[in-house]
């Protein structure tokens, strides 16, 4: 790698830690600027993925008391239902090429943009649904799915399904919603790890650099406007998406 693009990965890393601790979005930050060094879109996604997935086992630790007070049984069927949505979703992208990816992903991006932007909103509209009901297996598998092909928004989409469930306690929310992103990210990780493509020079690089972001974000989630930081997050995110449909169409 050369030091310019050294210097870029682990700065979209460090912000995308501190970003995922504040308020999520980090995507927004790693997978451009691993394409914009040169590594090919499916590989780059992969690559994201294993560059976040420490934070994920950080947030699911800081939160084993609440993941505790779940009943077993419960936690056992989200968790296989997790795992084989986030199986079948990194098989996806596997078997996906990056002329198909590149099509797919500024749509993905928009998707991610518009959960996260009106994140707020769908959880309200998700907890005034009359199709609101208790855990089904169905969203948690469809969920999963997405996640494991493309992560971009998947915690504001997996706060909405819980509020579809009739959870309203924020802490168990946040608690399950870090349980299965870690579980999704560790499956990921194995499978694109297993398929080959993973660019490993950058992800190890990018891991270290999200860590010590995570780390710093808190002290800022303390000090920043949460409207500063979620508006931050949603113009990247429109420049992003702005960005790859030029690349799609240009």
């Amino acid at each position: 790698m050369a030091v310019f693009d050294m210097l870029l990965l682990g700065a979209a890393a460090f912000f995308a830690g501190v970003l995922n601790t504040i308020a999520g979005g980090g995507t927004f930050l790693t997978f451009p600027a691993l394409v914009y060094t040169g590594v090919p879109v499916v590989a780059a996604n992969a690559t994201s993925a294993v560059a976040v997935f420490p934070g994920y086992l950080g947030g699911a630790l800081g939160f084993k008391r609440e993941i505790a007070a779940f009943e077993r049984k419960r936690l056992v069927r989200i968790a296989l239902a997790t795992m084989v949505g986030g199986t079948i979703g990194s098989l996806l992208l596997l078997v996906s090429s990056n002329k198909a990816f590149s099509v797919v992903v500024p749509f993905l991006l928009v998707i991610a943009t518009l959960a996260f932007a009106f994140g707020d909103t769908l959880q309200a509209w998700a907890r005034r649904s009359r199709f609101a009901k208790p855990e089904g297996l169905v969203g948690t598998l469809v969920v999963s799915i997405y996640g494991g092909y493309f992560n971009g928004g998947l915690g504001i989409v997996l706060l909405a399904l819980f509020a579809l469930w009739g959870m309203r306690d924020l802490n168990a929310m946040n608690a399950l919603k870090n349980g299965q992103s870690f579980i999704l990210s560790a499956i990921s990780v194995a499978i694109f790890a297993a398929g080959g493509i993973v660019a490993w020079p950058q992800a190890v690089l990018m891991m270290v650099a999200a860590t010590l972001g995570g780390y710093a974000g808190a002290p800022l989630a303390r000090a920043l406007p949460p409207a500063v930081v979620r508006g931050t997050v949603i113009a990247v995110g429109v420049v992003t998406s702005a960005i790859f449909f030029a690349r799609l169409f240009g």
